[in-house]
């Protein structure tokens, strides 16, 4: 077994640069090799702060580099689809951030890709790793609640992103960037989902309305097993970073998330108060870190990934057909 694995980040945004950092100094079995970013300069800055051996403007300098073991794919998501189709054909392990594409078939190119070339390849949904939702699935698993029958989940941002971010050629959507953490939630806890109807507006930012998007949106969805269940995403929580799941069961409920960041409360007269979350950075940072650690793992050990190619394309069908729901006011079967 090789003591380390040299990885390649491609990709140095917020969440590349955390990723670094991670790599760098919190993931045992993985050294921070490299770091590729269309700004050479920003590249060469975060590979001198995290102490990487190289740093290029262009990941495909990378992938004839025989020292890089895997890429971690943390650029746009509508350049996903080019870093790891060539990542594939170089024989080089993948990491990437969800989703897997902004469209179908760039995704199904993707997946075809990976199983040609017989690459290991694992996709990023970090709530799957975070320590509340998988003491949820093993209760679950355990039959603490019965036969699950009604899944519920909440995802709120404090204030929206900026609309360069939001514009759908650019995230994919509400459903897409935001609400694809959820559905593909919903698949890990209840199952395959059958059918979707969306309601969606622009309720808190009408300067979203000409980029061709919302910022409030519920789904509902019919599982294949008779189960039901609700999404609701908003982009205006205002008071901090709200993400909450519950599954309904036969013989019990459990329900997963907080909104207090610190275990303190102000109680004054008449009044009780607390601090919130301001962020998924804060919120779900150890989760980012367990599941770097996981791939790495995996690949050390030659196991399995634990969310593949097809986990991907299933939670993204999802959000497609909830988009669609919402634009055309339509049930959409899948």
């Amino acid at each position: 077994m090789k003591p380390k694995l040299n990885l390649a980040l491609v990709g140095a945004g917020r969440m590349g640069i955390a990723y670094a950092r991670y790599l760098a100094n919190r993931v045992p079995g993985a050294a921070l090799y490299a770091v590729a970013d269309v700004r050479a300069d920003v590249a060469e800055s975060v590979r001198a702060e995290f102490g990487a051996t190289r740093a290029c403007a262009d990941y495909r300098d990378l992938l004839a580099d025989k020292n890089v073991d895997a890429i971690v794919v943390m650029t746009p998501t509508k350049l996903h689809r080019d870093v790891v189709i060539d990542a594939a054909r170089a024989g080089k392990a993948i990491f990437c951030e969800k989703p897997l594409a902004l469209a179908l078939e760039d995704a199904i190119a993707m997946k075809d890709t990976v199983a040609q070339s017989g690459v290991f390849f694992q996709l990023g949904f970090m709530r799957r790793f975070d320590a509340g939702y998988a003491a949820a699935k093993k209760k679950i698993a355990e039959g603490a609640i019965g036969k699950p029958c009604v899944f519920k989940s909440t995802s709120k941002d404090k204030a929206r992103p900026p609309l360069d971010y939001l514009r759908p050629e650019n995230s994919g959507g509400l459903f897409l960037d935001m609400g694809i953490h959820d559905f593909d939630l919903a698949r890990w806890f209840i199952g395959e989902v059958a059918s979707v109807y969306s309601t969606a507006g622009v309720l808190a930012y009408p300067e979203m309305a000409p980029i061709g998007d919302w910022d409030n949106a519920i789904t509902n969805l019919r599982f294949a097993n008779g189960c039901i269940g609700v999404v609701s995403l908003s982009r205006s929580g205002v008071y901090g970073y709200g993400i909450h799941t519950e599954i309904v069961g036969t013989e019990g409920t459990i329900q997963i998330g907080y909104d207090r960041e610190t275990p303190v409360l102000l109680m004054k007269d008449g009044a009780i108060s607390h601090d919130t979350i301001p962020g998924f950075y804060e919120r779900f940072e150890e989760a980012y870190i367990i599941q770097l650690q996981n791939f790495v793992q995996n690949l050390l050990h030659h196991r399995p990934p634990l969310i593949t190619c097809e986990d991907g394309i299933a939670a993204q069908k999802i959000a497609i057909a909830a988009t669609r729901s919402a634009q055309d006011n339509c049930v959409v079967e899948l």
